[in-house]
């Protein structure tokens, strides 16, 4: 039987990377990542390569099955330069740490959004719905707009096997969040970009568009911007039980604020103005269960005692999840050294 694998990559452009994919059709295979081959495409038409030296090497990383196709598979690809090293626009191969000790999970928020219109569905053309208010966690066709779309995104994620944890409207009309968590920063990273790929992927199908832009609707407009909020932990973090360890670690973050807002998505800026549940981008604070905060810390993890997680509220919904993940680990350990 022929089996259908879809080779999934970033490309090059800049600032934000965008997902490309391409079908390989193989004959006899069994679903294991050891039997896809390392394949080639056109960096050329990717911003990734030159004409006169085009090809670029997808190396297989990770495989679900695809719920979306017959006898279909997923491959995230990380991007190789033709001499097999890792291709500067290869935001996986960042992350020099990876290990089970650390685990993520990342709440990302969107737009869905219409062509047609050049806005989320919701607003009438030429005009805005009613003020936000009512459509965070919403139901109803007045406040809750696209759900068809979204509730065929969560059945095609746990299709998948994607650890996808929930989904919910969120506070802009035509806003809607879901979240996946993971153990290991590379995971974490592949499950992001393959559940943001089925996203763009299950909207084609109702002519919509997504939307990752942080501020989409504008700076001073009175709509809540789109964030992917990343939530960590180490072990020392679950099990020690010690405030001063959750200290340190956002000491340390208040001293590399550069570090993390250079990988926390391109036009950050006009999402972090301390409005809207957000921190201003130049300023760094922490807080226990403070969404106005840099980073919160959440009341569970102060009620289990001082075990559990950490909430960094800066990153924004465009981000690159495995150069987010690979900060958040330089700047942890080097908090707790």
């Amino acid at each position: 039987m022929k089996a259908k694998l879809e080779y999934i990559w970033l490309d090059g452009y800049k600032p934000t990377q965008s997902l490309r994919s391409k079908t390989l059709v193989k004959d006899n295979f069994g679903g294991t990542l050891e039997e896809c081959i390392v394949w080639s495409f056109d960096g050329s038409s990717t911003q990734q390569a030159s004409g006169d030296d085009s090809d670029c090497l997808l190396k297989p990383c990770a495989i679900f099955p695809d719920p979306d196709r017959a006898n279909g598979y997923l491959v995230m690809c990380e991007v190789l330069k033709a001499d097999g090293s890792p291709h500067a626009s290869n935001g996986r191969a960042t992350i020099n740490d990876d290990d089970q000790d650390f685990w993520f999970g990342f709440e990302q928020e969107y737009f869905l959004w219409d062509p047609k219109t050049n806005l989320p569905p919701g607003f009438p053309a030429g005009g805005y719905p009613a003020p936000q208010g009512p459509y965070y966690c919403s139901v109803g066709a007045n406040n809750a707009h696209g759900r068809d779309v979204v509730e065929d995104h969560l059945d095609l994620c746990i299709e998948a096997g994607i650890n996808i944890e929930g989904i919910n409207a969120e506070v802009a009309a035509g806003q809607w969040e879901f979240q996946v968590f993971a153990k290991g920063a590379k995971r974490a990273g592949d499950e992001i970009w393959l559940a943001r790929y089925l996203l763009e992927r299950t909207a084609e199908r109702y002519g919509l568009t997504i939307n990752w832009e942080p501020k989409p609707l504008g700076k001073d407009l009175d709509w809540n911007g789109s964030g992917m909020h990343a939530n960590f932990s180490n072990g020392l973090m679950r099990n020690k039980g010690d405030e001063s360890v959750f200290t340190k670690i956002c000491d340390g973050f208040g001293k590399n604020i550069q570090r993390h807002i250079a990988v926390y998505g391109a036009n950050n800026d006009q999402r972090l103005t301390g409005k809207h549940e957000t921190q201003s981008i130049d300023t760094f604070s922490y807080g226990v269960s403070d969404r106005g905060a840099s980073i919160r810390i959440p009341i569970g993890t102060v009620q289990d005692g001082w075990k559990g997680r950490l909430e960094d509220r800066r990153t924004a919904s465009n981000a690159d999840p495995y150069k987010v993940a690979a900060a958040i680990i330089k700047t942890t350990k080097e908090a707790l050294k």
